[in-house]
């Protein structure tokens, strides 16, 4: 009796840490996530599929990639070489387009030490939908405060456009 006890417990180990695939199929990945479990079936994706005629799924999707791109790369170069030979102050605009570049990165390094922290992402998370309530109350709610965010966003263009 002990035996057989013995063997049966031995069997359920062994089919506990078998493995649920077999090992031929099995590939190393460097992935944080677990791999996908095979489809069993896609009988129903493929009779959908099969619906529609060979060449006419083909002309359909070549006439919707032909629609869609309508801008030509040359043109596209074209432009922005023009526009890059009106610009006077080249060196202003690269030191601008550097110093934006440069933000971006710290801005993503400080974020991601915050993000380290352990309260401090769900606080700031906190202190965002707190000051988002009050932007929408003070100047979304109401027309008039509506009108004064209207008035106070023109103002600023001009003075950044430099027209003030």
């Amino acid at each position: 009796m002990a035996a057989a006890a013995s063997a049966s417990s031995s069997m359920v180990a062994t089919a506990v840490l078998a493995p649920r695939f077999p090992t031929a199929a099995r590939t190393t990945r460097c992935s944080a996530l677990p791999p996908l479990l095979p489809r069993v079936s896609t009988a129903s994706f493929s009779s959908s599929v099969k619906l529609v005629p060979e060449s006419k799924r083909f002309s359909l999707l070549q006439t919707k990639a032909s629609e869609e791109t309508s801008v030509d790369a040359g043109e596209l170069f074209t432009e922005l070489k023009e526009k890059w030979d009106k610009v006077e102050n080249k060196s202003t605009v690269l030191l601008y387009g550097g110093g934006a570049i440069v933000a971006v990165w710290l801005s993503s390094i400080l974020v991601g030490a915050v993000n380290s922290v352990p309260l401090l992402p769900k606080m700031m998370e906190l202190i965002g939908l707190g000051y988002t309530g009050w932007f929408i109350y003070r100047y979304l709610l109401f027309k008039s405060s509506r009108k004064e965010l209207a008035t106070d966003i023109e103002a600023l263009k001009s003075k950044i456009a430099g027209i003030e």
